[in-house]
């Protein structure tokens, strides 16, 4: 696949990712990749821009701009932009494909677990000591796309902070990012920067309302096109994929009870990789293997075709003053939404001196020593379990 110059830039004479560089990368962070979107994204600037380079600080943003545009789990579509950036559509499969897979084996061995003895697995000292070394990673990945995003401009800055206060009020999450593209172009043109239209520019995908599948005996096909259904349509992550599981899986299908739901939901937020492999918990708990296995393949499947469409438009982008500045937009706004839901993160993790100390030493290894964030994730985990056992 050959680069555009005109969006690359200064990646020209980047160092490139071989198939094998991307699967080991990607199978590693699907195994460590704790603690949701925000930190899966901090995560993989760490990795891809700082430790190899593969990318600059730019083109990551671009591609993150991109994939909070597009439904479905944005950040498991960052690994698929990132896998077809660096080797194309090997690259697009292999990157998404070992990001989920770690993820969904656990998964579905703790929904064998579940079905056969019918409770989940304790693991909240594990999630007690990852989740500060979780806040450490997200904390260190903004402070260093911050500058970046906000090219030091005073208009995006006040696009950013205005995007915060909108999601820390509960706006919608898509609706901030739209909203932030937009007034990146008014600020762009009151300065003298922009055009007067934005060439249809739009969300990417498709958006909102879809066609229902009629209540139905449980087989392996509606399950399926359930799962493709949600992960074409889903905008904002895990917890708005809550409600639609909820709508469709409980209360119209009825494939499922509340507390399965809820423990499915639990499930997807305490194993590392994708929070969307809540579907794999799912699909075992209604039809055992090939369930699990289909709803994985179905719920995942739209992000992959949205990607490969969608790539091949950022040049075209980067290329239009107004459109360029709805990006800008859309990376700042993408950033303000990481810092809220960090900044929530946090009130549930920091309860105790402990957690505090476990995030205050995981930044000075970060930071100082420059530690791999996958050992501090490690450690963290070792850490929470001793001092849980010591209570």
């Amino acid at each position: 696949m050959t680069r555009d110059a005109a969006f690359d830039g200064d990646q020209r004479d980047a160092p490139r990712a071989t198939l094998g560089d991307l699967a080991l990368l990607f199978l590693r962070l699907g195994l460590t990749a704790f603690g949701g979107p925000a930190a899966h994204i901090a995560l993989m600037e760490n990795e891809v821009v700082r430790r190899r380079r593969w990318l600059s600080s730019e083109r990551f943003l671009d591609l993150l701009g991109a994939a909070n545009l597009i439904p479905g789990p944005s950040s498991t579509e960052l690994a698929i932009f990132i896998g077809y950036d660096q080797a194309g559509w090997r690259g697009l499969l292999l990157a998404g494909s070992c990001f989920i897979l770690p993820a969904a084996l656990m998964v579905s061995f703790i929904a064998w677990a579940y079905v056969r003895f019918g409770t989940l697995p304790q693991v909240g000292g594990v999630l007690y000591g990852v989740k500060p070394v979780v806040i450490a990673v997200i904390v260190q990945a903004f402070w260093a796309l911050a500058p970046k995003a906000s090219k030091r401009s005073p208009a995006l800055v006040a696009v950013g902070l205005l995007a915060a206060f909108a999601s820390a009020l509960g706006v919608d999450a898509l609706a901030v990012l739209v909203g932030a593209g937009a007034a990146s172009v008014v600020a762009a043109r009151a300065l003298g920067r922009g055009e007067t239209r934005l060439f249809g520019l739009a969300p990417l995908g498709g958006a909102g309302g879809s066609a229902a599948i009629g209540a139905m005996p449980v087989s392996l096909l509606p399950l399926f096109f359930t799962f493709v259904k949600f992960g074409a349509v889903v905008f904002g992550g895990g917890y708005v994929l809550l409600a639609f599981l909820r709508g469709d899986l409980v209360d119209r299908l009825h494939w499922l009870s509340e507390s399965q739901l809820l423990d499915a939901v639990a499930v997807g937020q305490v194993t590392p990789g994708p929070v969307f492999t809540t579907a794999t918990f799912i699909g075992y708990v209604i039809a055992g293997g090939w369930g699990a296995a289909l709803a994985t393949v179905g719920i995942f499947l739209p992000g992959f075709v949205l990607v490969a469409a969608s790539r091949p438009l950022l040049a075209r982008v980067r290329r239009s003053t107004p459109a360029s500045a709805f990006l800008d937009g859309v990376n700042v706004a993408s950033l303000a939404l990481m810092a809220v839901v960090t900044f929530q993160l946090a009130k549930g993790t920091f309860v105790d001196l402990p957690t505090v100390f476990i995030a205050i030493a995981s930044a000075i290894f970060l930071l100082l020593l420059r530690v791999n964030s996958a050992w501090l994730v490690c450690g963290g985990a070792l850490a929470g379990t001793l001092v849980r056992g010591l209570r």
